[in-house]
This record gives structure tokens, C-alpha cells and sequence, in this order.
């Protein structure tokens, strides 16, 4: 078993800064995903989840189970030293499933970190003194070597059935019996750790989830999946939404992230009959946080103390909700609000102000400018789709879906655009890696759904971001995501 020291250090800094212009709206639905999608959470990046996906496993002899992939802490630089980019041990990072169709949360899938600090120290003039940097030597290849790491962490996986805050936690456990699980020191350097896909591989757990079965988890550093034009888009959207799918390069595509990725059993998550599940991810901290006027390595290396209830900060389903769905006065509480509650935000989804904001900048490119309320809107984000991936009893609720019956599409045949693509495999039934969210919501956003006489066939213009990703971006196993970018090379 590890052992943690228990600490709660601060959430601090603010990544790159990005203002709020009328591009904005428009700027997330560009490959952005929820990277600093609203005011509050840019002070928070260690709990700001930034994608969700949940597929029908791909990767040979694993369909019958279900990828779940919840990425936070955004754009990080590789060479962020000497801390680097470990996520917040006071916070509940946690992945939740409604397999009933009624928005609550039947299973949750919580995950929970803590720091080990080693205090290296070397011997400086007969004087033993700690030192400053992550590591003191090299580290890896196997998980456990780690007799050169100063400061790195751990965390546990546990499983909660009905109510998130007041259901039952049981603890998921490797084929050791060990509930306490390592997170790979982030890639420093291929002098630091010379083999990281192997040594991140090692990270890899077959665990058992009480009433569950057996799944899969890593959690770790992932290079970053999306892709944008930022400077671009934040430029009044820039760019030629009529041109080219591959025409603009990708701005972050040097950045890495924070990924939770979890493969579990298809019937651990549904409740049958019923085959569609609905899923999302969020993030929750200590109600209050206090100015620790005296930290103590030993005890609290950290200079803050919590306390109080959890309260949530952060909540991603379907991805660009917050980005071009929601207001920008009503981003925050979005991110800590509840599927259950959404019917306060129906007005964002049967007026949507993104077709009038593309229409505004390029003219002559909305094709259902006066089709409201957009009911066809409320069926991509709200219900899912009938005959796809809409449950037979369902409130209306922002959430990713997925149909656990429609069977996977192998990478090398799936379509970039999912279902518009005409891959049912594919997003908006769930989301995998090289779905490209941002064109399929731009067409349906300018209604590429709508069945109306007078609207088809002019619904479909081929928009597009000009950044284009695909199932060949990515790895053909778990966990898709591929090994993230050193921060130097030697």
C-alpha cells in the first residue's frame, strides 16, 4: 500500500488568456472543446474537465466493453517544470451513468488522488538538503521504479450505485488485491524517463469493480486530442468555414492533458432492458478554503486548508455545451448544475444563438435561421436520437449517449463524422477519439437534422473548422489517447 502525505495544495494559475468576444461563441465549436469554458473555472485548471468520451470499445476482442474518457487540466505545456501537472488531491473527479433515462446518476465512477513526497535530499557541503526538482535520476521502466521521484502520486478508484453523494463506495482493486493505484510521473524528459510509452504503459491496471467484473484503468498524461486555430477563431472566427476540412494548422497540437480512462463491461452499466445509457464527468471541491499561514512539509507541504461540503465546479457531457450552447452569464452555474435541473437552460437549445452569430459573420450560411423552437436541437442534445440512441423513457437533459447495442466500427473503416457520416457507431452515439465533433455539431447547429421540405436539402453544406482529426490520430487500444510530448528530448 502507498502512503500519502495528505497535503492539499493550492489551485492556482491561470492558463493562456482568452478573452470573451462575439467570435467567442463561435470559437468553441471550433475544436476547443471545454478548455476555460467559463469565467470560474479559469482559476481552477486542476478540475476543469476539457473532454468526455464514451465509445463501444474498438481494440480487438474488447467490444464488449465500454471506453469511458474524462480529460482535464488543459492546455499544459510539456516543459511545465519543476511541478509539472498533478491533479488536485482535495477535489472528487468522477464519471457518472444514467442507465435509466430519468438524468440522475445510477453509477458513478469516482476517482480520488494523493501526493507521496519523497524529500529527496543530497548532500550539499555535509549538509543533507532537500532539492528542488520532480526527480534526482532517472525513472522507470516499471511503475515502481520510482526510487528517484521526489514527489509524484496515487489514487483509487471506487464505484458508487444510485446517488453519487449518498450511495455506497466500494473500491476497486488490482489483480493484487491493492486499492491504491500509481499515476506516472508526467512525461519531464527523455532523459528523466527514456522509455515513456512503456513505462506509462505499466500504469495500465486490470482491476476488479465490486458487482462490476472486471475493467481496465490508467490515469495519467496524455498527449492533447483536439485541435484548433486559436488565434484564428478569437479573431473574429477567421477563418473560411466553406473551405477545406485540413486547411489551418492545429495550434495545440503541442499540448498535452490529463486523462481518467476507465474500461468497463457493458452490463456493468445498463439497466436492462433498456440498452442506451447517458454519461458525463464532473468535478467537485471543499466548499471552503482557508490560507494555511504555516505549512509543514510533514503535514501540510500545501498553503491551503479545506473543509465544508463538496460542491461541484465542473460538468462536460455532450462536448461544446458550455462553449456555444450556454450564455455567458450562465456558464458558471451550468458547470454546477445537475442533468435533472437543465429544463432552466431549455431556452438555450430551442433558441440557439450560434446559427445568428454564424449567420452575422458570414452571410448567407444559416440554412434554418427561423425554424424555432429547434426541436431537432433538443433531440441531438437534450433526449438523443429516436431510433438511435434515445432511451424509451426519457427527461430531457444535456449528457453524452451512447447505444451499448449498435456494435463497434473498427478504426480504419469508422467516418470522421459519425452518424452524418453514416457510421452509427459514431458520435452523437457517444463520442470516440477521432470523432470530429466540431463539423457534425457546426452542420447540425445550422440544421443538418431538420426534416423539413423547405429547409433539405440545403442543410447540408459541408461546414468545417479547417482542423481535421481521425481515428488514425489516435492509438487502436486502450487507452486511445496517445503517450503525451516530453517536455525535452535528448
Amino acid at each position: 500500500m502507498e502512503k500519502s502525505s495528505g497535503n492539499r495544495p493550492t489551485l492556482r494559475g491561470v492558463g493562456t488568456g482568452i478573452g470573451i468576444l462575439l467570435g467567442c461563441v463561435l470559437a468553441g465549436a471550433v475544436q476547443a472543446s471545454s478548455h476555460r469554458e467559463a469565467p470560474q473555472i479559469t482559476a481552477m485548471p486542476r478540475v476543469d474537465g476539457t473532454d468526455f468520451y464514451m465509445f463501444r470499445s474498438y481494440e480487438a476482442g474488447r467490444q464488449d466493453f465500454v471506453t469511458l474518457l474524462a480529460n482535464y487540466l488543459p492546455l499544459q505545456d510539456a516543459y511545465g517544470g519543476p511541478n509539472y501537472f498533478d491533479l488536485e488531491d482535495d477535489a472528487r473527479y468522477e464519471i457518472r451513468i444514467d442507465n435509466n433515462g430519468d438524468a440522475r446518476e445510477d453509477v458513478t465512477f469516482r476517482f480520488g488522488f494523493s501526493d507521496v513526497l519523497a524529500d529527496q535530499k543530497v548532500d550539499a557541503g555535509g549538509t543533507m538538503v532537500s532539492v528542488p526538482l520532480k526527480n534526482i535520476g532517472a525513472i522507470g521502466p516499471g511503475a515502481a521504479d520510482t526510487a528517484n521521484v521526489n514527489a509524484r502520486q496515487t489514487y483509487t478508484l471506487q464505484i458508487i450505485r444510485g446517488d453519487s453523494r449518498s450511495g455506497r463506495a466500494d473500491a476497486a482493486t488490482d489483480g493484487n488485491g491493492e486499492s491504491v493505484l500509481r499515476k506516472p510521473v508526467d512525461n519531464i524528459g527523455t532523459k528523466s524517463i527514456p522509455d515513456y510509452a512503456s513505462y506509462a504503459n505499466d500504469h495500465t491496471y486490470d482491476v476488479t469493480i465490486p458487482g462490476c467484473g472486471d475493467g481496465r484503468v490508467f490515469v495519467g498524461q496524455r498527449k492533447e486530442g483536439f485541435a484548433v486555430n486559436l488565434g484564428a477563431i478569437f479573431d473574429l472566427v477567421n477563418l473560411n468555414p466553406l473551405g477545406p476540412p485540413n486547411a489551418v494548422p492545429n495550434t495545440i497540437d503541442d499540448k498535452n492533458v490529463t486523462t481518467l480512462a476507465l474500461e468497463v463491461p457493458i452490463a456493468c452499466l445498463v439497466h436492462a432492458p433498456e440498452t442506451v445509457i447517458g454519461g458525463w464527468t464532473t468535478a467537485l471541491v471543499p466548499q471552503v478554503r482557508l490560507i494555511n499561514p504555516r505549512p509543514r512539509f510533514d503535514r501540510a507541504p500545501g498553503t491551503t486548508l479545506e473543509a465544508g461540503p463538496f460542491v461541484q465546479v465542473s460538468r462536460l457531457g455532450m462536448p461544446l455545451v458550455n462553449e456555444v450552447v450556454i450564455g455567458l452569464r450562465d456558464k458558471d452555474r451550468f458547470n454546477s448544475s445537475e442533468p435533472k435541473d437543465d429544463a432552466q437552460f431549455a431556452a438555450y437549445v430551442t433558441n440557439p444563438t450560434l446559427p445568428e452569430l454564424l449567420e452575422a459573420l458570414f452571410p448567407g450560411t444559416a440554412v434554418a435561421p427561423n425554424l424555432f423552437p429547434r426541436t431537432d436541437l433538443i433531440a441531438a442534445f437534450l433526449t438523443g436520437i429516436s431510433g438511435l440512441n434515445r432511451p424509451s423513457a426519457v427527461v430531457q437533459a444535456e449528457m453524452l449517449r451512447l447505444n451499448t447495442a449498435i456494435e463497434p466500427t473498427p478504426a480504419a473503416q469508422q467516418s470522421t463524422l459519425g452518424v452524418l457520416g453514416g457510421d452509427l457507431a459514431g458520435f452523437p452515439n457517444g463520442r470516440r477519439v477521432g470523432d470530429d465533433v466540431v463539423d457534425a455539431e457546426l452542420r447540425v447547429a445550422m440544421g443538418a437534422l431538420i426534416d423539413d421540405p423547405q429547409v433539405a436539402p440545403n442543410n447540408t453544406a459541408p461546414l468545417t473548422d479547417g482542423v481535421a482529426v481521425s481515428a488514425a490520430d489516435f492509438d487502436e487500444a486502450f487507452p486511445y489517447l496517445r503517450a503525451p510530448i516530453p517536455g525535452a528530448t535528448n
